[in-house]
């Protein structure tokens, strides 16, 4: 992977990514609308599949830090875009730039941070913060 090479994601937002579909109790009230969650997975999701190729087995890619703007409202139903740019590595972590688009036009920027990781570690790492670790 050298700077500058980029993939794009492609999908149609459902139901399930709008932020009604977060609400954990009556109490909540989010609106029909792609939620910012689901922004920041399709634009990991951008970056990952460009750094699939520079893992090895038993390796995934982990996100590590995300910052981005959500800055206009996508309906369910509508079509979005995120691409990931490769900035370059800062130390052993790789650096994106983050952008997404719907039908109308840009929906979101920003930067975000992944890492590679041995699978089977970061399995034992998540195993020992579970229910009952303590």
């Amino acid at each position: 992977m050298k700077i500058g090479d980029s993939l794009e994601a492609r999908f149609e937002v459902l139901p399930s990514d709008s932020a009604r579909a977060l609400e954990l109790s009556h109490d909540d009230s989010f609106p029909d609308v792609f939620a910012t969650s689901r922004l920041v997975a399709f634009m990991e999701m951008a970056a990952t599949r460009l750094m699939r190729p520079l893992l090895e087995p038993g390796q995934h890619s982990v996100g590590v830090l995300v910052s981005i703007k959500h800055t206009a409202a996508t309906p369910v139903g509508g079509n979005v875009r995120t691409v990931a740019t490769y900035l370059g590595l800062d130390g052993k972590l790789f650096r994106f730039k983050v952008e997404a688009f719907d039908d109308a036009g840009p929906i979101g920027d920003g930067e975000h941070t992944r890492a590679i990781v041995t699978t089977s570690r970061l399995l034992a790492g998540a195993a020992k913060r579970g229910p009952g670790a303590r």
